[in-house]
């Protein structure tokens, strides 16, 4: 039945108040307020459905994304919406575009890699849109190892040219996204090659297409590199490859911030410190954290809505059978998930404050925190989007056959999802540069250099390596400092572990090859212990609103406790807890599920998310499943008639045993 509100006796349990924890989520008032406001504006806009979405032929579906963002553009300037309210605009269309590269990478490399001039030329032009950019930097050939990128810009003193040139197949530049159809310039990253010399890979701004007839500009062999995993998902988005032929561009389309090239071609670094580029990276790496929290909380949503929908055996004479919510082993694998998406929000926030500070200290000339910060942020994009990844497929299990449907919304979630994994840095890569920060931090330990932010606990490593956990009772467990203790243990432990054994090695980079899957394991120990502290900090912050704060308790608990269970072997190996506590830490962790099944629905609500930016019939907010399952059937292309197309050629013959004749 419409208008019936099926959540509505769950939503009634709730201990808290809902609408102050939408705003905890939100980050603070204005910011509730502005995803609210333009969440429903799009969400009231039929221009913007996309409940086809994963019907739809490649061709049409890529037109479709077309439209929708130019109609986007056409209503931010018509609503005058400022750079916030068009930024999450953007957000809630929920569809892979262009416009994510022209706004997420092109314009923040200009503004963090261009001069003064270079940026009162581009950026206008990129502003208004009248050119649009793209990230030109992974290859055939290399992604992750970007000192391996073979294009080159070999300056030519004669003109005062650079000739941008792709060698080898292998250096066609491959994967950025709105370079396959729609993008007029890219910044290019290659091999800048002055008087013979390879002085390594610098950004270049290259015009791709002509401006009138956006045809490929001559010396550029340009395209989309084909259809990607899923339905609808990241095809919407023209991801492409790109050829040069000896291209000539103007010396100062280099983008020379940092270096530069003289008239003359001579090589020279500029006033500014090489470490400003990190700023654009620690951004870049923040707003990729914020994008987990969002991508596993919708995940939650729609898993822990259907949860209290759905019900399976355990009808008592002639009852209703048993939510599957009040299942301990579906509360064992969701719950933990809604509480890493609070958790990873957490620490998103936190990562913007690291960014505005890392950006006052650059232009302070202080340097003295950016190994720790590239260390942090490196490993903490790691973490969130190998976590969300598993978890968004975890929510798809814990749906049950519905869940494969496209119109529960989590497979196209999934596969607009899994790219993150790979993009702006390998996953696993990432995690092997935390190690080396982490070995060197060790070694260093004995210098008197006292470890500063992330890493200050290993300035009291003697402690750590020797301290016995006393937790006595399951309770204990719930006391931040016993917590901690325990985290922190775990972590230093086994990079110590990890120290010792490379020490044994001649060659260093033979013992980290050697050592590399142990190495993976003590960075992500010292990732979740990151994320953990972070929960904690911000429990210790003034959180208004009735209940609030203890329902954020319940969950950072669950959060750590479900970490402590899931990898004890860590915990225990290394003596920084007993067999016993370990068991003391799960049965604390079940009688949290408990607390959390009551709130569970309104925890989730907190997320604020329209039925729209779901996009998940299991999902509804109004949790009316069967119905609205029943009539999507009947959209489906294949419905359109009772006799599909084929069967007189195909199916006829065979009913009638008539397959010698046909004609297949």
């Amino acid at each position: 039945m419409e208008g019936v509100d099926y959540l509505a006796d769950e939503r009634k349990k709730a201990q808290f108040d809902v609408d102050a924890m939408k705003i905890v989520w939100a980050g603070s008032r204005h910011a509730f307020e502005v995803s609210d406001r333009i969440s429903k504006l799009v969400a009231g806009d039929p221009a913007f459905r996309k409940d086809d979405r994963t019907m739809l032929p490649r061709k049409e579906l890529f037109k479709n994304t077309l439209r929708k963002a130019a109609y986007a553009w056409k209503r931010i300037i018509e609503l005058r919406l400022s750079e916030e309210e068009a930024s999450k605009l953007r957000f809630y269309v929920d569809e892979p575009a262009f416009t994510d590269l022209h706004w997420g990478m092109f314009v923040p490399a200009i503004k963090g890699q261009g001069t003064d001039e270079q940026q009162q030329k581009w950026l206008p032009l990129a502003y208004k849109m009248q050119i649009i950019g793209c990230y030109a930097q992974t290859e055939l050939g290399h992604g992750s190892n970007v000192q391996g990128l073979e294009t080159t810009a070999t300056f030519d003193p004669k003109t005062d040219e650079f000739i941008i040139h792709s060698p080898t197949l292998t250096s066609s530049k491959w994967w950025p996204g709105g370079l396959g159809k729609v993008s007029t310039h890219a910044v290019v990253y290659a091999r800048l090659i002055t008087d013979g010399k390879d002085q390594g890979v610098h950004g270049f701004i290259v015009q791709l297409r002509n401006l009138e007839d956006h045809t490929p500009l001559p010396g550029i062999t340009l395209g989309d590199i084909g259809t990607k995993f899923g339905n609808g998902a990241y095809n919407t988005m023209d991801n492409g490859v790109l050829r040069f032929d000896h291209v000539r561009i103007p010396r100062d389309h280099m983008l020379m911030r940092v270096s530069q090239v003289t008239r003359e071609g001579k090589y020279m670094q500029s006033d500014v410190p090489r470490q400003l580029v990190y700023g654009t990276m620690v951004y870049v790496r923040q707003t990729i954290v914020a994008d987990a929290s969002c991508a596993l909380s919708r995940a939650v949503c729609i898993a822990t809505r259907y949860s209290a929908v759905r019900r399976q055996f355990g009808s008592q004479n002639g009852g209703p059978e048993t939510q599957v919510i009040d299942y301990k082993t579906q509360q064992s694998r969701l719950f933990p998930l809604l509480a890493s998406a609070y958790a990873f929000r957490f620490v998103g926030e936190w990562l913007n404050w690291l960014y505005t500070d890392v950006t006052q200290r650059l232009q302070a000339s202080d340097f003295s925190t950016l190994p720790e910060v590239h260390a942090c942020t490196a490993g903490l994009k790691s973490l969130t989007t190998s976590v969300t990844a598993d978890g968004i497929e975890e929510c798809r299990k814990l749906c049950g056959g519905h869940g494969y449907l496209c119109s529960s919304g989590l497979p196209e979630l999934f596969a607009v999802y899994v790219p993150a994994c790979t993009y702006e840095g390998d996953n696993i890569v990432l995690l092997l540069q935390v190690a080396r920060f982490l070995m060197k931090t060790v070694s260093q330990l004995g210098n008197g250099k006292k470890p500063v932010g992330t890493i200050a606990y290993m300035g009291r490593v003697e402690h750590l390596m020797q301290c016995r956990s006393d937790a006595q009772n399951a309770v204990d467990w719930l006391k931040p400092s016993v917590v901690l203790e325990a985290f922190e243990a775990r972590a230093a432990r086994m990079s110590v572990a990890c120290a010792r054994n490379l020490s044994k090695f001649t060659n260093p980079e033979e013992g980290f090859a050697e050592l590399s899957a142990d190495l993976v394991e003590a960075a992500v120990a010292h990732c979740q212990l990151i994320v953990v502290s972070k929960f904690i900090e911000k429990l210790q912050q003034d959180i208004p609103g009735k209940g609030v704060k203890k329902q954020l308790e319940v969950l950072c608990g669950i959060y750590y406790l479900f970490l402590l269970h899931k990898y004890q072997g860590d915990f225990i190996a290394t003596s920084c807890i007993s067999p016993k506590q370990a068991s003391l830490a799960n049965d604390q962790l079940r009688a949290l599920y408990s607390q959390v099944r009551p709130n569970a629905i309104a925890l989730v609500d907190a997320f604020n998310y329209t039925d729209h930016y779901l996009g998940s019939i299991l999902g509804r907010h109004d949790g009316n499943v069967y119905p609205k399952l029943y009539d999507a059937a009947w959209k489906d292309p294949l419905n359109e008639s009772d006799i599909p197309d084929g069967y007189h050629e195909y199916i006829r013959p065979l009913l009638k045993q008539q397959l010698r004749a046909a004609r297949l």
